[in-house]
């Protein structure tokens, strides 16, 4: 099975909006990943950590998927997250997304329990054996606490073909030479913190799990593209302006301020689901401080 194309581009995690009674804004939803597409964006991965899939229901996660494929059509893959509290419900879930229409699937780690390899490899082999669909593997070890090495990102690499790719978010950038040296080719790197993109691609990754995209879809694919081809000083001047907001991904409010990018830039709202709430006072205020210089410094 050779790897997909759509690995290698920029891939919005994109949020999840949600109404005013807390329900999810299929409207927008779609609205907003037709935006996203347009921007030049590869794929759209919904239910990712960005996109609050802990608080939805299974119910809601299949629903999200298959408004996204509908929005999205032929022109792009649909490839949700698999996350869930325990391996039985995420085998499920890959096999409802597929279902819904998803062309590929983001392994994540279950949610709540820290496990060490051997559990987490478990868990991985029954929902990669579990589907046909080109996966990613997704390792961030700061959210989820287990951290998917090197060594055994190859171990599951050769035991599975249709793992094509890892998203890479450990926030150690050796990271991705460690993974190319033992795996060549098999496998496409995505940069998985967006203030790692530039040194991402020069490591080797070819594609990025972006969130800042949602409020900046134009600018962080003109980024990518301009990383990918020219390196650190093709893309200097962009990178520079957009660090501060890319910052904000890599921070544990990331949800809050990344939707909050949204609302002040149009492109969505700050609202977000229980236990998470939108971000107020000093905090709210620096976060404002930040988007508001890039407002107002952005070039047209």
């Amino acid at each position: 099975m050779s790897n997909a194309t759509f690995w290698k581009g920029v891939l919005p995690a994109i949020t999840t909006p949600f109404n005013a009674d807390g329900s999810v804004d299929h409207a927008f939803l779609a609205e907003h990943a037709v935006k996203l597409v347009d921007a030049g964006s590869t794929a759209i991965v919904p239910l990712g950590s960005l996109g609050e899939a802990a608080t939805l229901s299974f119910d809601e996660k299949v629903a999200i998927v298959t408004t996204l494929v509908k929005a999205v059509g032929a022109r792009v893959p649909v490839v949700p997250g698999i996350a869930a509290l325990s391996t039985d419900e995420a085998v499920k879930l890959a096999k409802a997304v597929k279902a819904a229409g998803a062309k590929g699937l983001m392994v994540l780690p279950v949610y709540v329990y820290t496990s060490d390899w051997h559990e987490a490899a478990a868990h991985a082999r029954a929902v990669l054996g579990a589907t046909d669909l080109p996966c990613i593997l997704y390792n961030n070890p700061v959210a989820y606490r287990t951290d998917i090495l090197p060594a055994q990102i190859a171990q599951l690499a050769g035991e599975f073909p249709n793992l094509q790719a890892v998203k890479e978010s450990s926030g150690e950038i050796r990271r991705f030479a460690a993974i190319k040296e033992l795996l060549g080719d098999r496998l496409v790197l995505l940069v998985g913190m967006d203030d790692a993109i530039v040194e991402g691609l020069a490591m080797g990754a070819e594609g990025w799990i972006a969130g800042l995209v949602n409020a900046y879809p134009v600018e962080s694919v003109k980024l990518f593209e301009l990383a990918r081809d020219g390196g650190y000083a093709a893309s200097a001047e962009l990178y520079n302006w957009f660090l501060p907001l890319l910052r904000l991904d890599t921070v544990p409010k990331f949800v809050q301020l990344i939707k909050l990018v949204q609302a002040k830039v149009g492109l969505g709202s700050e609202t977000v689901r229980a236990p998470r709430l939108v971000v107020e006072g000093t905090e709210r205020a620096e976060a404002l401080k930040i988007i508001d210089h890039a407002i107002a410094t952005k070039k047209a």
